[in-house]
């Protein structure tokens, strides 16, 4: 009977370890959907009438960085990550929040010295805003990719995505501002880069500029992309 016994106990622990265990990697079920944070689609669904359908619909919890407020810009957010180092964020925070009152100052003493009201409504005052302009006019079109062909490493100009763009854009607008003169403070070199990359001048909007005539040179092994 023993035996019988511990026969049984053996056969269900050797089958329980053939068992594959299933990896969870969320708490959250298929039926939960993503949270909605951003103003504008909430606005959005409440004029298409879609927002009463998801009214009932469980949703899953939002990230610590995901906010909702008029304040929140997601692109500052990702522009302060940048600029933090060693997991400094609130360093990085002042420092932005410094480079913002350095281009509001810039931009009202302009905005003072202007003799026409032409000239006053043509500034743009708003730093955030500056600041998505800038990003706007450095973001490049194109980039290149070595591909090897008949023991040859050509580079080809290939398309490049949105979040790509983003990155480099302000990739490269912090390499610029920290080529600067080392006498001069992050937030002053911050101010003077952005007000040129939103006037469409400065460092990074030439080598943007330097980078799509690369491409356009290298148009011709374009065709190495689906070869």
């Amino acid at each position: 009977m023993l035996r019988k016994i511990a026969c049984t106990v053996w056969q269900r622990h050797a089958a329980a370890q053939c068992i594959v265990p299933v990896a969870r990697m969320s708490q959250y079920g298929p039926h939960f959907i993503e949270p909605i944070v951003n103003r504008d689609k909430i606005e959005e669904l409440h004029k298409t009438g879609d927002l009463s359908k998801v009214s009932h619909v469980p949703v899953k919890a939002a990230l610590s960085n995901q906010n909702c407020s008029v304040f929140y810009d997601p692109l500052v957010a990702q522009f302060t990550n940048y600029v933090m180092k060693q997991g400094n964020k609130q360093l990085a925070r002042d420092l932005v929040e410094k480079g913002f009152e350095n281009i509001k100052r810039l931009q009202l003493e302009r905005y003072h010295l202007s003799e026409s009201e032409e000239e006053k409504a043509k500034l743009e005052l708003n730093p955030r805003r500056l600041l998505h302009q800038a990003v706007e006019n450095c973001r490049p079109l194109l980039q290149l990719t070595p591909i090897k062909r008949g023991g040859v490493r050509y580079q080809v100009p290939v398309p490049i995505t949105e979040k790509r763009s983003y990155f480099l854009a302000m990739k490269w607008l912090l390499e610029a501002i920290r080529e600067k003169e080392r006498t001069v403070h992050f937030p002053e070199k911050m101010a003077w880069e952005i007000l040129d990359a939103a006037a469409n001048q400065g460092k990074v909007v030439k080598r943007k500029h330097e980078l799509h005539r690369q491409c356009e040179a290298n148009r011709a092994y374009a065709h190495y992309r689906w070869s």
